[in-house]
């Protein structure tokens, strides 16, 4: 298992990831990219743990995601199951697992504010915070055929991955307002999603 997560998490964080891994009894998968998630933790009848994470993440953001789901399975372990997914009890397991890896051996230095400030109050999903998402993106193996949202100019139509096609029209506090150019119905974008900017 140690030299697979080689591939897929920074050098200095395998050892111990590893070891939260065997300590907790966790049995990853890591598997196609899935748009809905980056990776998810289920625990079956049998009380056997499954972590799965999207081995299309880049090796910061599957190492933020495989220890955000491991403090989903300690979470539950240490308070019961009726607790809040992404309540107080996790937050503060996220945290304490987190803090040993926010350090200049594993993550880039531009990285690191970032990571201290989204934990004091982690989110259910580090996507929703825009600042840091997109500072994680600059780590992807990027599609040039993709524009940010943020990036292109109010007016522009574009393609979503959904296949449907929209058209930016303003921003409200911190997401683009966006209208589908085939129903006129309007949507709400986070500024760091993946666009396909068309010929207006």
């Amino acid at each position: 298992m140690s030299e697979v997560l080689h591939k897929y998490l920074p050098e200095h964080a395998v050892i111990p990831c590893f070891e939260l891994i065997k300590m907790n009894h966790v049995h990853l998968k890591i598997v196609k990219e899935r748009q809905t998630r980056h990776g998810d933790y289920r625990r079956h009848p049998d009380g056997f743990h499954q972590i799965t994470v999207n081995a299309s993440l880049n090796k910061y953001r599957f190492l933020i995601t495989l220890i955000h789901e491991i403090a989903h399975l300690v979470a539950f372990e240490k308070y019961g199951r009726t607790i809040l997914p992404h309540g107080p009890e996790w937050k503060h397991t996220f945290q304490r697992l987190m803090i040993p890896f926010i350090n200049p051996q594993i993550f880039p230095h531009q990285l690191l504010p970032l990571l201290a400030r989204h934990f004091k109050n982690p989110k259910a999903s580090s996507d929703t915070d825009a600042t840091l998402a997109l500072a994680l993106k600059q780590f992807d193996e990027r599609d040039t055929e993709k524009n940010y949202i943020f990036e292109i100019p109010y007016g522009s139509v574009f393609r979503f991955k959904n296949g449907k096609v929209f058209k930016k029209i303003a921003i409200r506090v911190k997401r683009y307002e966006c209208m589908e150019v085939q129903t006129g119905k309007m949507y709400l974008f986070n500024p760091n999603a993946e666009v396909e900017l068309l010929p207006s």
